[in-house]
């Protein structure tokens, strides 16, 4: 299981390392993806997460897929009982959904 602090610092590395391949700067990536360069930076530190729709600006940037940013990435939610509001069980009520915690 990683926590999204993980995932940001997995993706980042895994930006920084195709911007390298590509022999490219932060400011010329920056440029061919319309990313502002402190967001790569912060990107590439793992400080930020992209956005759906900046993660492809970057990968069309660095002309790759998306997916190869995304290599070797995973997240797992927490189980339930590690919550600290229990579980969430949807109840019918009347053609109305609630979400009752549970313990």
């Amino acid at each position: 299981m990683k926590p999204r602090y993980e995932v940001a610092v997995g993706l980042g590395e895994n930006v920084r390392r195709c911007r390298r391949r590509a022999g490219i700067s932060q400011e010329e990536l920056s440029f061919r993806s319309s990313v502002h360069r402190t967001d790569v930076s912060k990107i590439e530190r793992g400080e930020s997460m992209p956005r759906t729709d900046t993660l492809l600006k970057l990968a069309s940037g660095l002309g790759v897929e998306a997916q190869e940013l995304l290599d070797g990435l995973a997240w797992e939610p927490p189980p339930a009982a590690s919550l600290p509001w229990g579980s969430f069980r949807v109840a019918s009520n009347g053609g109305t959904r609630q979400r009752e915690a549970t313990r």
